[in-house]
């Protein structure tokens, strides 16, 4: 509960309603209260609305009982006399339907079930889990408990999309390649026996965690053989996909919190000259960060034996180091990164899905998708018409139309297939494919783009080579023109390449990572390219992340250009997150002597394996043999060395 003009909840249900109305703008029915109990207000406000509400226990810990040595007898009484508390005080409002014990509990599971069963015979109306995300790798369901809450099963048995480096494997959503198959069935309802849960790493079986902002050695029993959950299934914190600082959002701390935090990280982008791309960076974080959302919102959707999910946040968190992970910021507010509407097309009671394996496709190639639609409203669809078209700008490419019914709340309905071939271009294309219910609200749209059939990148009549050799020194001193693809693999003035948003916070991640000797998390925040440049005549682009740029960036490193001149600016720049800000570059030009160089580190024998590498390479060797290369910055041959180390 952030509520940065007053430091406090409020207790007025106008105040309420407001907050809650936002939320169910951006079609949220549910609202977990990680670790707290909001006031009478709050569920006031929630029965006008219909929201769900799930008040937990005031616990981040470890549940112990007297075989414990350090069980805390007087402290254990008082949580539990809170939670009776809650449940006399507001246990007869209608959307008190959740209650939790707490966030990410450890210990004894007898006396967690225990306090369960005591609070069901006190009061059975609402449905009680034992916690959030209770045992992490090794979780279990209790006798006592109504549904489950946590983020995997077993180590590969995952129910999210996202996960911190500490907490790997990390997710679909992060890792790729992308389309939109993925779902949690199998990991949740597995099939075929595939090995034992998590075991316990340690002689005494123990097992080092995430704890809060540290990290923890906590007893943990292994589980043998796969188990399914004979309850409802519910996502913890799903998404924590982050975004850059707004940095005009400090004006808005107008009470008695001000913004610090931003007022620290502006000061520092501005001591390493980056400032002026403060609002590109918040735009182009946010821009992938609502296209990550958006997969990892629909494989819950996908997933039929998926209760429900919790987002971390709709709201940016000002804790634990700054988690900018909203698409509101911390007051409630439009970041402006996605509106409501678009936002509910794929986070709602009524949402369209079409599931189909990639974004990228040649000319002529056969497209396939079966379309869903997973449908929560309470009136049935009767004979509805799904009506889809495949379109480039306002041009129709494709199109058709279904009928289906959704008979009631709750209908996974699986409306058919659609399959075309892709139109032939000669140049690489975005196009739309549009989705809708006829005489509804219920529609999407998904992009994907196409590339030329038999497209090869041409490389001839370059001076190409993969490092700054004596030769290639030599040719910019007569000032030629010079490509430098150094194998990003053998640059040590580099960050590794990775497609996805940053988790949560960098700061605080890093700190567990090397608590727990694992590897630390890139921290980067997607591209920022400047789509305008000739470079991209072959190969059109947004100024942010999008899918034809995935398998590229993972096949890159972006090197550290820090003390450059602001002149220097990237063509495509990664996004460093606001602790380090390094000045990042993938592909970046200069004048070296009488020179010019272009300098791309991406592993172009990787990055050609796929249709959308080849276009890129393509593009970039075209643009460098062409009368545009013409770079304004320039860079001494020194200094140059010194960055290509």
């Amino acid at each position: 509960m952030i509520f940065p003009l007053t430091g406090f909840a409020p207790t007025e249900v106008e105040e309420w309603l407001k907050v809650l109305e936002t939320a169910k703008s951006y079609g949220i029915n549910h609202y977990r209260f990680h670790t707290a109990c909001p006031p009478d207000a709050a569920f006031e406000a929630a029965d006008m609305l219909g929201i769900y509400m799930e008040p937990e226990l005031p616990f981040w810990g470890t549940v112990t009982d007297e075989t414990y040595d350090n069980h805390n007898a007087e402290e254990q009484l008082y949580l539990i006399e809170e939670g009776y508390r809650m449940l006399k005080a507001f246990g007869n409002h209608p959307s008190f339907v959740m209650m939790s014990l707490g966030n990410e509990l450890w210990g004894s599971k007898e006396r967690i079930d225990e306090i369960l069963k005591n609070y069901k015979a006190f009061d059975s109306r609402p449905l009680y889990t034992q916690g959030s995300n209770n045992f992490q790798f090794v979780p279990v369901i209790l006798e006592h408990e109504d549904f489950y809450c946590g983020v995997r099963f077993s180590r590969d048995r995952l129910i999210r999309g996202s996960y911190a480096m500490c907490d790997a494997p990390q997710g679909h959503v992060q890792l790729g390649p992308q389309g939109t198959l993925t779902d949690y069935d199998e990991a949740i309802w597995p099939q075929e026996d595939k090995g034992t849960m998590e075991k316990a790493s340690g002689h005494d079986g123990t097992i080092q965690i995430q704890y809060g902002t540290e990290a923890k050695t906590v007893k943990a029993d292994a589980v043998e053989g796969e188990w399914v959950p004979h309850i409802p299934v519910v996502s913890h914190e799903i998404g924590q996909y982050q975004t850059y600082p707004d940095f005009n959002e400090i004006a808005k701390y107008t009470g008695p919190l001000k913004a610090r935090n931003f007022e620290v990280f502006k000061q520092r982008l501005e001591e390493k000259g980056l400032d002026h791309l403060a609002e590109k960076y918040h735009a182009a974080s946010g821009r992938l960060a609502v296209d990550s959302y958006k997969e990892e919102l629909e494989a819950a959707f996908r997933t039929r034996q998926l209760a429900g999910f919790q987002l971390l946040d709709l709201q940016d968190f000002s804790g634990q180091g700054t988690a900018l992970v909203g698409v509101l910021d911390a007051f409630m507010e439009s970041k402006g990164l996605v509106s409501p509407e678009e936002w509910r097309t794929f986070c709602s009671d009524a949402v369209l899905l079409a599931r189909f394996a990639k974004y990228n496709y040649k000319a002529k190639e056969s497209f396939e998708a079966s379309i869903q639609l997973r449908y929560l409203r309470p009136e049935p669809l009767a004979g509805f018409k799904l009506e889809w078209k495949l379109a480039a700008r306002e041009v129709q490419l494709a199109s058709g139309e279904a009928i289906a019914t959704a008979n009631a709340s709750g209908d996974y309905v699986d409306i058919g297939q659609i399959s075309f071939s892709m139109p032939e271009v000669q140049t690489m294309t975005k196009v739309s494919l549009q989705l809708r219910i006829a005489g509804t609200d219920i529609r999407k749209s998904y992009d994907l783009w196409i590339y030329p059939d038999g497209m090869e990148a041409d490389k001839s009549g370059l001076n190409l080579f993969n490092g700054l050799t004596d030769e290639a020194a030599a040719l910019l001193e007569k000032g030629e023109r010079v490509v430098i693809m150094p194998n990003p693999k053998q640059l040590e003035n580099a960050i590794d390449g990775t497609y996805c948003v940053d988790f949560w916070c960098y700061p605080m991640f890093r700190s567990i990572s090397e608590s727990m000797n694992k590897p630390v998390p890139v921290g980067t925040m997607g591209l920022l390219i400047e789509k305008e440049h000739p470079l991209f005549k072959l190969f059109p682009t947004e100024m942010h992340s999008t899918e034809p740029w995935r398998q590229i960036a993972e096949s890159s490193r972006s090197i550290i250009l820090d003390g450059t001149d602001r002149a220097l600016q990237p063509i495509v720049q990664t996004i460093d997150n606001f602790e380090r800000n390094h000045k990042l570059g993938m592909v970046f030009e200069c004048k070296v002597g009488a020179g010019s160089l272009l300098v791309c580190a991406v592993d172009a024998g990787q990055a050609g394996q796929t249709l959308e590498g080849r276009q890129f390479l393509h593009s970039l060797y075209q643009y460098a043999g062409s009368d545009d290369f013409k770079p304004q910055a320039s860079l001494e041959l020194s200094k140059l060395r010194e960055l290509l180390r």
